[in-house]
């Protein structure tokens, strides 16, 4: 059923239409609970945190994460990902049977809230993992370290693991 009000608002005529209809499962166009469907539970933002940060690209690497995630949770938290344009799987030209991962433009747009995440665990948690070195220097020069990173990840770099990863340029160049 069909519910269209007009109001008049001098001299406009506007069109209310106020029925209720259900074209996704969002539970609301709050920008918040977009993200937090999108991404926001504990094992994509790690999944999202292992190839940022530590250069991750395959279902093995994902697996050998410290947390110990389940297989039946990567796989489905990969496909959600997936499905939700975080991230894009590619085939490994060398063996047929393995897929690389690697984070959209989408994904990519995540480096921010990551190290804002990153930079809130060193101020509240005293047993924090993060190297103090690495917090100052995003928070002296935040966007274009985010810049490195998104650069560096985009060509399948990281911010700590590999030989041009950004963390040890940057040191390189102090």
């Amino acid at each position: 059923m069909s519910r269209t009000n007009f109001l008049i608002f001098d001299p406009v005529l506007v069109q209310i239409d106020f029925r209720v209809t259900k074209t996704s499962s969002r539970r609301s166009d709050c920008p918040i609970s977009f993200a937090l469907e999108t991404f926001g539970d504990r094992w994509s933002l790690l999944i999202i945190r292992d190839i940022v940060y530590f250069g991750k690209k395959t279902y093995g690497e994902f697996l050998d994460s410290d947390e110990g995630i389940a297989t039946n949770i990567l796989a489905s938290r990969l496909a959600q990902l997936e499905e939700n344009g975080i991230l894009v799987k590619q085939p490994c030209d060398a063996d047929k049977r393995k897929e690389f991962y690697f984070l959209t433009e989408k994904g990519l747009d995540l480096i921010p809230v990551m190290l804002d995440m990153a930079d809130w665990s060193a101020r509240h948690d005293p047993q924090t993992g993060a190297p103090a070195a690495w917090i100052d220097m995003v928070r002296a020069d935040r966007d274009n370290i985010i810049a490195l990173i998104r650069e560096n990840v985009r060509n399948g770099g990281s911010i700590f693991v590999g030989a041009d990863s950004v963390f040890g340029r940057l040191m390189a160049g102090q």
